[in-house]
């Protein structure tokens, strides 16, 4: 067993009083309405919008010399505000301090992810590969437009004129942005602008301080600290077994709570609306409901996993097939053949869902950490049967999501509309409780993948074939038409349909499950699983051929020289091949996800009992052109924290059809006194920007897995990891 306990700790209080929080709020629900086509005096049309300089649908610069940046992601940990604010400094010359970041509104017509089509929304580490380029220009026509407007007051050429750190100089004169703002909202917007020259970058690529701080002194605003005018919050009782409804309910016990003031069933469950969240929750909790379970879950993790394994002894549909893998098989001296286990995984963010909806005669508005701008306010439009434009989306931040709050069924959002349509002008909150939100459904697919692998003569790969059993993510949701092909969901089968090592004959099927278990994608989404199997199996095959695991690798990755490069240096500055003490053992994994590559190397110590330790990870990240360094290495550390918690501990299982784990002290994810020493190194690059929220998740489970096998001769196919005794 690992020593994994919990340690009572007194609890910090980190946030200060919503007194100092006004000014956030303010910030946080900040809605800019379509630029202003003012008349100037000559009949001229004046970009200005609430009085600031808009020259595009993301830069504002205000008369007091701030520079806003309006923001179509969600900030959700990931450093989405302090990445995006760099590339717009970046290109404007700004001043650091002056640049400010504010959520956009939920407008595809303006803010769509151009990665996603017409659509807004936040998910799959796209922030920053699809805003980079936009933004750049967005800044860079700013510039440009405050520097003509700089030469048009001082008759000068523009080409006399320098921009640094938010001010406009030539010579003896000079001016700031919030001078030129007026000025420059009377130019022409150049149709095309000339961007940086990268070696000239002043911001990208250093570290700077995060634009998210407010969340460490109380400051940042998130949907639990909404406090409308006549608010009331709502606690929903959910079916205890997934397919199950609602038969019958008494209510005279809720009622009698005092402050509830509604019972409402929902789809999905019964409503209790108070005037706060205790007696919300003490109503909710006595409400005796009837539920009718007649198509509802029944069975045990262990039924689920047993149909999942007898599905893999069946034909599946192939994802990919590479010449013959049966002959190769068959002919093999030396074949592999591995099992491996992935049960179901909450998010478990430290916000739970939760979500504001108010409901008039003019539309919907909502306040949430919204995640899937356009998806939610079709579904809401839907549901109240108004337009799409009468949905207003105030944005906020999110105490993490990791995929949850992008859901195409719009679950939550749409119980809090159902609820508040029920009182039309009063503005109700939706809470979800920590029990909630872990028995709440909406997780990582549970999986089971079977491998064969053989070798040739010379110890290298000669056949690989491999089935996965798992649920579907979108089958059934707006996204199938352009996700699932030819029967094969694309993120079950990323990471393992590109896997990159040169195997001449591979083959990869699909076996799609039905579960009334809702499922949705988790923060890697399939390289949560694949990269497990790829890089477990890749290090059995270098063990079979007596080879190094790391040398191993890079002779099969010669045709990804980006794979060889993190590779090479995470072994590098882990000291691969160096003496450890005895019990001490270093594993190695590397994989790409999202187009950023990522090589880990773990060490582990095992004791006399059979309890491990994960002491040090050594993380190399290859994401293109690095924009915040510090961020990249936070959410390296973070992704690594994320992906240790099911190897070592989380887990959801069900008995009798019912979730078992409620709360963080059965559904436990790692502590701090557990945590490894983690050093990133970023390898410098000049292609685009690629996405670093989720990539360093799925490496680190098999770096330890792989270790482990060093130490103690366990082959670990099933997380969380229990070595034998």
């Amino acid at each position: 067993m690992n020593d994994f306990t919990i340690r009572k700790v007194s609890r910090r209080r980190f946030l200060v009083s919503m007194g100092s929080a006004g000014a956030g709020l303010t910030l946080g629900v900040y809605l800019p309405g379509a630029a202003a086509q003012d008349q100037s005096a000559d009949g001229a049309t004046s970009l200005l919008e609430d009085g600031a300089f808009a020259p595009n649908a993301f830069v504002r610069v205000g008369v007091d010399n701030t520079v806003k940046v309006m923001i179509k992601h969600l900030e959700m940990g990931q450093g989405t505000y302090t990445g995006l604010c760099t590339v717009v400094a970046e290109e404007m010359d700004a001043s650091w301090e002056q640049v400010v970041p504010a959520p956009a509104p939920a407008d595809a017509s303006r803010y769509n992810n151009l990665l996603w089509g017409p659509s807004q929304g936040t998910g799959g580490s796209t922030a920053m590969a699809n805003s980079f380029e936009q933004l750049r220009n967005a800044g860079a026509a700013a510039r440009h437009m405050l520097v003509a407007a700089a030469a048009e007051r001082w008759g000068i050429a523009p080409d006399k004129i320098t921009v640094s750190a938010g001010k406009v100089s030539a010579g003896a004169l000079s001016a700031t942005f919030g001078e030129l703002a007026e000025a420059a909202a009377e130019q022409p917007v150049p149709e095309e602008v000339a961007l940086k020259d990268p070696a000239d970058f002043v911001f990208i690529g250093q570290s700077f301080p995060r634009k998210d701080s407010g969340k460490t002194d109380g400051t940042a605003i998130f949907t639990q600290d909404i406090n409308l005018p006549g608010m009331l919050t709502a606690v929903v009782a959910h079916p205890p077994r997934f397919g199950g409804r609602v038969a019958s309910f008494d209510d005279v016990a809720a009622r009698a709570v005092n402050g509830v003031e509604d019972v409402v069933q929902v789809a999905n469950g019964v409503a209790v609306v108070a005037r706060d969240f205790w007696s919300a929750k003490t109503g909710r909790d006595a409400l005796e409901i009837t539920w009718d379970d007649s198509a509802a879950l029944s069975g045990s993790t262990e039924s689920m996993m047993a149909e999942y394994r007898e599905m893999a002894e069946t034909d599946g549909i192939d994802a990919r097939n590479d010449g013959d893998v049966d002959a190769a098989l068959s002919s093999a001296d030396t074949v592999l053949e591995l099992d491996f286990e992935f049960p179901f995984l909450a998010h478990a963010a430290m916000e739970p869902l939760n979500c504001v909806v108010r409901v008039d005669a003019d539309g919907c508005e909502v306040w949430n950490g919204e995640q899937m701008h356009t998806g939610d306010q079709m579904a809401l439009a839907a549901l109240l049967g108004i337009d799409v434009p009468r949905v207003k989306i105030n944005m906020l931040y999110a105490g993490g999501s990791f995929g949850r709050r992008a859901n195409p069924a719009a679950d939550y959002v749409l119980e809090a509309a159902m609820i508040a349509k029920t009182r039309p002008g009063t503005p109700v909150k939706l809470v979800w409780t920590r029990e909630d939100d872990t028995r709440g459904g909406y997780y990582r697919p549970m999986h089971f993948h079977r491998v064969r692998a053989a070798l040739d003569a010379d110890g290298q790969p000669l056949a690989w074939q491999q089935s996965i059993v798992g649920q579907s993510i979108v089958a059934g949701t707006p996204f199938e038409p352009f996700m699932v092909k030819d029967g094969v969901d694309v993120t079950m089968v990323e990471g393992a349909v590109n896997q990159p090592y040169a195997v001449p004959n591979f083959n990869l099927q699909v076996h799609n499950a039905r579960s009334p278990v809702p499922v949705l994608w988790w923060r890697s989404v399939g390289s949560t699983h694949t990269a497990f199997v790829c890089e477990s199996v890749i290090d059995e095959l270098a063990l079979a051929a007596g080879a190094d695991p790391v040398e191993y690798r890079m002779g099969l990755l010669a045709d990804h020289p980006r794979h060889q490069g993190v590779l090479a240096l995470a072994a590098e500055k882990a000291g691969w091949g160096t003496p450890l003490p005895e019990g001490r053992a270093r594993g190695v994994a590397v994989h790409e996800s999202f187009n950023s590559y990522v090589a880990q190397v773990a060490e582990v110590t095992v004791g006399a009992d059979g309890s491990f330790s994960v002491d040090r990870v050594v993380c190399a990240v290859d994401c293109g052109i690095a924009v915040n360094p510090d961020v990249i290495r936070a959410q390296m550390e973070g992704g690594i924290g994320f992906g240790l918690s099911p190897a070592l501990l989380s887990e959801i299982t069900f008995a009798d059809g019912q979730v078992v784990q409620s709360n963080f002290h059965d559904y436990q994810v790692i502590r701090i006194e557990h945590m490894p020493e983690v050093e990133v190194h970023i390898v410098p690059s000049a292609e685009p920007p690629t996405g670093v929220g989720e990539p360093g998740t799925p490496v680190i489970a098999p770096a330890v897995a792989n270790a482990l096998r060093a130490a103690t001769g366990q082959r670990l196919t099933r997380m969380p990891f229990r070595l034998a005794s």
